[in-house]
């Protein structure tokens, strides 16, 4: 049984001290040593605990009239099992110096027996009933299952957890006699695959085995599976009628904000940005956390960024991540499929699962490879080493095979693909990799257009033609918007060989773009230039500006659409996550500086040397920024 164990002292071992006395004018005289050991505990205890407490030697020496005392203090680590609290005090009185090895047993049974090595030599008196023993720190393992009552096809998440969290050098996972599974890494997660086949009762225990070859099995769980019938079917359209999830966290910081409560009730996306965020801790949620808390929130839907590519982002070091160019291994075994474990438990079963496959990776290797000019050397190692296309198709692969997951790839925006010579290219490369994907372009959903982007959905005061298209802001684009962009590239994607049933999903988290500079008319100008920028909503430097936008607003709130392939306008980037750092911060997540996140940068080849346009004093990329929390708000059209 498990049990709690409150702070308390118990006697571990005696000790007799070394100490080297303190002499007044060369006079020897007797001396009294006194040692005081107290270890404190406070930990979980089954059977045994592993605890580290504080060691407290008190020497206090007395020599003719003069008295002085010493007192040393050492953290120390045990392992005992502990049958009941006490304290004990050793006391050794000696008249003699020296350097001898001195060893005491007080109060103690079960061979608890401390030594020390020290300069007096003497008797020891101590009381107590504690046994202790050393069996190192696997001392148990408990077994959770994701649900006790199975009643559809699915994954069951089984989850092994050691007193001492990493204790164990691998566990085992049974379905009575017969191995299920074997883990070798923390945290100690299997997935087991049930059909109607396996109807009936089931008893699944774990035995967590470490390093020295010492083994412990959990109690078994029994867990009943009762599958009628199969998964509900993919719809067309996942957000038609559907109730979108609110991820608490960013809901609390919403709250936190003057003014946030009007929209903190709105879904945004949960990015899983690392392997880290797919398993929570240290007060933040994982994939699981989230999960749990749409279905008691008894959503339809959740959306979740599948981020975490090797040498991820390979323009922008603002979003570089933890994952090496050659990582691929890495990024299948211990962030695909843990991710796809979680989505697809039984638990799950009737939740829409949106998944936004690796922004900004694939629209990468068109623009930004050798002959562009905003060609980087990561970006073509990525080119030559495929991993891009080969971690897209696993994601797709492994993903779309659970029955309740909606996968849209990001397909960049108006502003980075709009040029006919970005365009063709980039629908090729979208088409190449679905179609090399166990399950070829079946596993697309549809597609995201300006994630985490500042691009409009409609410029309603000028046209796109030839007297437009020489302007400096359109730079001989074919497009102004994500809404004609979105309507032309999906029928791109359609000829290539997707079908004709894929949607286009559109990020409207910070593009409306009103307050008072918003205009509300078109120009009466003839000059290109002039025309353009009097009349354009979106009132950046420059259409490639990525970085914390100064003047941006929310634009419209997350709904379906349903109409001319536009699935839904979605809020992916939650507002209020800054883009990235204004300037360097140190940091343990792979994020770099990336200039464009820096007020006073005056530009670069990809956006024709304009100002950077972003906002000063920005923290690192997903935390919270206050300061652009509250101009979304000011700027949001439709209007708050």
């Amino acid at each position: 049984m498990k049990q709690q164990i409150s702070p308390r002292s118990f006697f571990l071992f005696g000790l007799v001290a070394a100490v080297g006395a303190c002499h007044s004018g060369g006079n020897d005289e007797p001396q009294t040593v006194t040692v005081t050991v107290t270890e404190t505990v406070t930990g979980t205890q089954t059977g045994t605990t592993v605890a580290t407490g504080t060691l407290t030697t008190t020497n206090t020496v007395t020599n003719g009239t003069e008295t002085q005392t010493q007192t040393q203090t050492q953290t120390i680590q045990v392992t005992a099992t502990v049958t009941s609290t006490s304290t004990s005090t050793t006391t050794s009185t000696s008249s003699t110096t020296g350097s001898t090895t001195g060893s005491t047993t007080g109060g103690t049974t079960g061979g608890t027996t401390g030594s020390t090595t020290g300069s007096t030599t003497g008797t020891t008196t101590g009381s107590g009933t504690t046994t202790s023993s050393t069996t190192g720190k696997l001392s148990a393992v408990s077994l959770k299952a994701s649900t006790t009552n199975v009643t559809a096809a699915g994954n069951l998440g089984l989850l092994a957890t050691t007193v001492e969290p990493k204790a164990a050098a691998k566990v085992e996972f049974f379905d009575g006699s017969k191995s299920i599974a074997t883990v070798s890494s923390y945290p100690y997660t299997a997935f087991v695959a049930l059909t109607s086949a396996d109807n009936g009762d089931h008893s699944y225990t774990a035995k967590a085995t470490d390093a020295s070859g010492k083994s412990v099995t959990s109690d078994a769980v029994s867990v009943t599976v009762n599958i009628s019938g199969s998964a509900p079917a993919r719809v067309p359209n996942p957000f038609v009628g559907a109730k979108g999830y609110v991820n608490p966290e960013w809901k609390a910081k919403a709250d936190g904000e003057s003014g946030g409560s009007r929209i903190s009730n709105t879904p945004t996306g949960v990015w899983m940005d690392r392997i880290a965020a797919i398993y929570g801790g240290s007060g933040s949620m994982g994939l699981r956390d989230h999960l749990d808390a749409a279905v008691a929130q008894n959503a339809t839907y959740a959306q979740f960024v599948v981020y975490d590519l090797p040498g991820r982002d390979c323009a922008a070091l603002a979003s570089n991540g933890e994952l090496g160019p050659t990582d691929i291994d890495r990024y299948r075994k211990e962030y695909i499929d843990p991710i796809a474990g979680i989505e697809g438990d039984v638990a799950y079963a009737n939740l829409r699962i949106i998944n936004i496959i690796e922004i900004d990776s694939l629209p990468n290797l068109v623009t930004n490879t050798n002959g562009q000019p905003g060609a980087t050397p990561m970006c073509d190692t990525m080119k030559a080493n495929g991993n891009y296309v080969k971690g897209i198709q696993y994601a797709l692969s492994t993903l779309h095979k659970l029955p309740n997951t909606y996968n849209y790839v990001d397909a960049a925006h108006h502003g980075w693909i709009g040029w006919d010579s970005n365009m063709g290219p980039t629908a090729d490369l979208m088409a190449s990799t679905a179609n090399g994907a166990d399950g070829g372009f079946d596993t697309v959903t549809g597609f995201i257009l300006n994630t985490a982007n500042y691009s409009v959905l409609s410029e309603p005061f000028f046209a796109v033609n030839e007297k437009t298209r020489p302007s400096k802001w359109l730079d001989w684009n074919q497009y102004a918007d994500e809404l004609t962009f979105a309507a032309d590239f999906r029928k791109m994607l359609i000829s290539k060989g997707y079908p004709s049933t894929i949607g286009m999903l559109i990020d409207t988290s910070r593009n409306g773009w009103g307050g008072a500079g918003r205009p509300t008319a078109a120009s009466s100008s003839t000059d290109p230039d002039t025309l353009v920028d009097q009349s354009r909503i979106d009132r950046r430097f420059h259409a490639g500006n990525w970085c914390n936008q100064k003047g941006a607003g929310l634009g419209e709130r997350p709904q379906a659409v349903d109409k001319d392939g536009i699935h839904a306008y979605v809020w992916i980037k939650p507002p209020g996550e800054s883009d990235g750092a204004s300037k360097q911060i140190a940091n343990d997540q792979g994020k770099g500086f990336d200039r464009m996140c820096d007020p006073t940068y005056t530009g670069n080849a990809r956006n024709k040397n304009n100002m950077s346009g972003a906002l000063p004093d920005a923290p690192l990329s997903g935390a919270w920024f206050s300061a652009q929390f509250q101009e979304l708000m000011a700027n949001a059209y439709p209007p708050l």
